[in-house]
């Protein structure tokens, strides 16, 4: 058969329908044309970042944290390589058996039952899943080991804390980022985090790093940060602080030790505590800093500043006789007592057996104003000026508001509110000449410069005042330590709940220093709710006091002032509460 037969062949075309034809063509590869140099030349910004939206990433290049340090070097906190492994879902292939031995074994590499694993692999919708974080590196590497197809990791890093419970209030945590969250890791994250880097990257359709684009920019590491805790003062205050409450069956306490030349923080413990690398079970109890969150009225701690304020303005001197027969006074229709009967005192033994009947005879000779001054120059009332997160303003009321027998109250340290470390700041007054100094928790060579609030012959008397206070006859006696001479005062006070006074709740507390003719650190302990038969300051917190004391002095290279052992009489005296 001819094709050349077919009628259709034999037919003739009209020209018009060719051109037709061909003018169709022509305009679809003039549409692909213009389409081509939209996308290419005058829309390619617009398509640039549609892709870049869409496979473009950032990825961020973690800075490896500062490390905190001890005033002497010794690390505190510091990071260290981890492992944190994802997956993508869909890639891992479940149903082969090679791969399920490989998930059971990732399981036990993970400390992790394998039904957990499975569960967060069995959304195969998902393209990422965390699966656990910062792992040790070393386990990483067995992970990677394992080659499971769709198991990845990253490269992270986790903070250690060498110091574990003894540190951890000052030291504080950073969370699963790597962000401060408590104590200098939260005061100082800015400089301790540093600055992460970046590099931008093609991702494939399943999250892949197919290629590097442009410029990758560095990290810049955190700087360290050195403390002025000395970290072999602050575990032997924790482990002392910690006995004590097990001892007295207490609820809590707290340690504050300053260096009374340079006002730096040698160590600051409480108790409870928690280890910042484990906190699967960590309470609020654990959390509290108690030594600088936790305010309480200071009861017979103020007594010192009371007549320290009677012997600046002249009224009174250490030998002046002061009469606190039969044990008991009344302002304004309310009785204050003693817990004995002390009759004719001296200025001295106002102190020395803590009467509160003596102090207040001696506050109500002094205007309301003169004692709030005094009291604010000491720091109460007043924020501390200490770069650290929760630290306590306390309460201190205008002494305009205040009413005569608030006046009375105040003076022996009732009426008012301020915490452990408020109180041992305050009595850096009488350690250095009459001023109080700021306190930091940073490393410093140089003396603090501070702010004069008495005269240093008042500050002379105050402090051999408080030696007797700490020596035979005094409430403070189990305070003495060997080898050093020392100063403080004792103080007791019943604990507040809502409006009233608890049953049975004390607060227990003691502040000194030593030595006492040139005092080197300022040491106040404070134990909550001792429930063991025994309450008083001068018995719960005055032997944590000496021990710390003791030890503190001797780590600093302070050389002995005293030769003889320390004179305690059995039947100490209480102080009146």
């Amino acid at each position: 058969m001819l094709y050349t037969s077919s009628p259709l062949l034999a037919s003739k075309t009209p020209v018009w329908r060719s051109k037709f034809i061909v003018a169709v063509i022509a305009l679809g590869f003039l549409g692909l044309a213009g389409r081509a140099a939209y996308v290419q030349v005058f829309g390619n910004a617009f398509f640039q970042r549609q892709g870049e939206v869409r496979f473009a990433r950032t990825l961020e290049l973690p800075a490896n944290r500062g490390k905190i340090v001890d005033r002497n070097g010794l690390i505190l906190a510091s990071s260290v390589p981890a492992a944190s492994i994802w997956a993508i879902p869909e890639d891992v292939d479940q149903d082969k058996p090679e791969v399920r031995a490989k998930l059971k074994q990732l399981a036990k590499l993970l400390d992790m039952p394998q039904a957990d694993l499975l569960k967060k692999l069995a959304d195969e919708d998902k393209t990422f899943v965390w699966i656990k974080r910062q792992l040790d590196w070393d386990v990483g590497q067995q992970i990677a080991a394992l080659d499971i197809k769709g198991i990845y990791q990253r490269k992270e890093y986790k903070r250690q804390y060498p110091e574990g419970e003894a540190a951890a209030h000052v030291v504080g945590f950073t969370n699963v980022e790597d962000h401060g969250q408590e104590g200098m890791e939260l005061a100082f994250d800015k400089e301790l985090a540093g600055k992460p880097g970046s590099r931008r990257v093609i991702k494939d359709r399943l999250g892949r790093v197919v290629e590097s684009v442009g410029e990758t920019v560095p990290p810049v590491d955190g700087k360290d940060m050195q403390l002025s805790i000395d970290s072999k003062v602050q575990f032997f205050a924790y482990q002392k602080l910690r006995d004590q409450v097990a001892a007295h069956k207490a609820k809590a306490g707290s340690v504050v030790v300053l260096d009374a030349h340079t006002g730096e923080l040698l160590a600051l413990a409480n108790y409870p505590s928690y280890v910042p690398d484990k906190r699967q079970n960590l309470t609020g109890e654990q959390l509290r800093n108690r030594a600088l969150t936790d305010v309480f009225e200071p009861g017979s701690t103020m007594k010192p500043f009371t007549i320290g304020l009677a012997l600046e303005t002249g009224r009174v001197r250490p030998e002046t006789i002061v009469d606190t027969n039969p044990g008991r006074i009344t302002i304004t229709g309310s009785t204050i007592s003693d817990t004995h009967n002390y009759g004719v005192l001296t200025v001295e033994g106002v102190i020395q057996k803590s009467s509160n009947v003596g102090t207040t005879k001696l506050a109500m000779q002094m205007p309301a104003r003169e004692m709030w001054e005094t009291f604010s120059a000491a720091g109460f009332g007043q924020k501390p000026q200490l770069h650290f997160p929760g630290v306590v303003t306390g309460r201190l009321r205008p002494y305009k508001s205040w009413r005569p027998v608030e006046q009375a109250t105040m003076s022996y340290g009732y009426g008012l509110s301020a915490s452990l470390f408020q109180m041992a700041r305050s009595y850096t007054v009488f350690a250095n000449g009459g001023r109080v100094i700021p306190a930091t928790m940073l490393k410093t060579s140089e003396p603090a410069v501070g702010v004069p609030v008495f005269s240093e012959r008042t500050a002379d008397q105050v402090r051999k005042m408080l030696q007797m206070a700490a020596g035979p006859g005094g409430t403070g006696q189990k305070a003495q330590t060997v080898g050093y001479s020392v100063g403080g005062k004792s103080g007791t006070a019943r604990k507040q709940v809502g409006k009233n006074y608890a049953s049975g709740k004390y607060r227990a507390w003691f502040t000194g220093m030593a030595p006492i003719d040139k005092p080197r650190i300022i040491v106040a302990v404070m134990i909550d709710e001792p429930s063991n038969g025994v309450f008083y300051g001068g018995a719960v917190a005055a032997p944590v006091f000496s021990e710390v004391v003791q030890q503190t002095l001797r780590m600093m290279g302070v050389q002995p002032d005293m030769a003889v052992k320390p004179q305690i009489v059995a039947n100490a005296v209480e102080e009146s509460l």
